[in-house]
């Protein structure tokens, strides 16, 4: 049966959900295996819409868990179908065994997450808990700041993991109601370009392709396990991140829109920097400016792609500053901070004298002000100031009380 293509506006007014899900209904996905959870739940409930008004063909699948969501979504990708799903938090958490699955057997999924506290306590709200929790599973994952973003990175997600020199699966990441509930203009694609950009896609080792039969989801041991994740491991960090920076190009060839592994900001001749991901990227862009009036060459450090992470792009971001904060909006619960673990280890073995301080904030949806950043940057400075640190390695910036400093 045909379906109905619908005529956009140039520009649209969408949330980051909404735009996520007008997507996936541009590229056509075969399968979408779904169980709503807040702050996703727009997303499924969007394309169930488009579908039951004949804008799509595919299937929706209402299944009773989030686990068994990402369980459907693995086998319609291994039976031969562009797949796609989405989901928040405890879903998330839920769905964290089957990740494992579709990322070993090579399935080429995407996933919206619309990044979400974890409990307990109960939060509905956005922090990057569940982005933290899946980051070593296997899946390449990209980071929206915006509506617009999480509209244009579905594209390359789909792009880069339908090649078949990938065959990855890959997480699109907005933050959860600052983004996914927050209207703003977005411009879009007619359906055929955005369908023309991904392409029609291209099984590989279908297993309804019974002239060519596979095994999924084989058994391995100690025999041929390493073997297999090594090779998983050195394609994620050999052959995605070309890929990535090719869809890339293609994509700001067709949109005038440009994407980076890093994204920087006044980062030419910045002697203080913060790293940061998601809606604060914007904050601290906005920061950044207004300490540059006040004297201080600020800049910001967006990071685009969480995995592969893009460590050779972090040192050159960075290769000239003196000192750094990196921001992470997961509690540690006894650590430091991923990003500034990771910062730490791309940096460690260069020429750098950076300085490198790690800050938690904005758990369970709290805002970072810019009277925060204001502060962190003047921290920075003084750290330069003084040739030294001055601070805590690891505080925690936001938090109601008194002052809390770890490391």
């Amino acid at each position: 049966m045909a379906f109905d293509k619908m005529e956009l506006r140039d520009v649209e007014v969408w949330d980051g959900n909404m735009a996520a899900s007008h997507a996936m209904r541009q590229v056509q996905i075969d399968v979408v295996a779904a169980y709503p959870i807040t702050p996703s739940t727009p997303i499924v409930e969007n394309y169930a819409s488009f579908l039951a008004n004949n804008y799509v063909e595919g299937e929706f699948v209402m299944v009773e868990s989030e686990h068994a969501a990402m369980s459907g979504c693995v086998g319609a990708a291994a039976a031969g179908g562009r797949v796609a799903t989405a989901t928040s938090s405890q879903g998330f958490a839920l769905m964290v065994e089957v990740l494992y699955q579709a990322s070993g057997m090579r399935l080429p999924i995407v996933l919206n997450v619309v990044n979400r506290a974890l409990a307990a306590p109960l939060n509905v709200n956005g922090d990057h808990s569940d982005m933290y929790l899946g980051r070593d599973s296997g899946w390449i994952q990209f980071d929206a700041y915006c509506p617009q973003e999480a509209y244009d990175l579905n594209f390359i997600a789909f792009k880069v993991s339908e090649d078949h020199d990938v065959r990855l699966p890959a997480m699109v990441h907005q933050d959860g109601f600052m983004t996914s509930h927050t209207a703003q203009g977005v411009h879009t694609l007619s359906d055929d370009t955005a369908y023309g950009f991904v392409g029609e896609y291209q099984p590989m080792n279908d297993m309804l392709d019974f002239e060519h039969p596979v095994t999924h989801g084989v058994q391995t041991e100690e025999d041929w396990h390493f073997e297999h994740k090594a090779r998983q491991h050195n394609d994620l960090m050999t052959k995605v991140i070309p890929k990535i920076e090719v869809a890339f190009a293609e994509f700001e060839k067709l949109t005038g829109r440009k994407y980076n592994l890093v994204e920087k900001y006044d980062m030419d001749d910045a002697d203080v920097a913060v790293v940061c991901m998601g809606t604060s990227v914007e904050t601290a862009r906005e920061v950044a400016t207004q300490m540059r009036a006040e004297g201080i060459k600020a800049g910001v450090v967006g990071i685009r792609v969480i995995r592969p992470f893009p460590f050779d792009q972090i040192i050159e971001a960075l290769k000239d500053v003196k000192a750094i904060a990196a921001l992470d909006r997961s509690s540690p619960n006894g650590a430091p901070g991923m990003l500034f673990n990771e910062i730490a280890g791309a940096l460690f073995n260069t020429d750098t004298k950076a300085m490198l301080s790690g800050y938690v904030y904005g758990l369970g949806g709290r805002d970072l002000t810019k009277k925060h950043l204001v502060e962190l940057y003047t921290e920075l400075q003084a750290n330069v100031d003084a040739g030294k640190v001055t601070t805590p390695l690891q505080q925690f910036i936001g938090v109601r009380g008194p002052k809390l400093a770890f490391l």
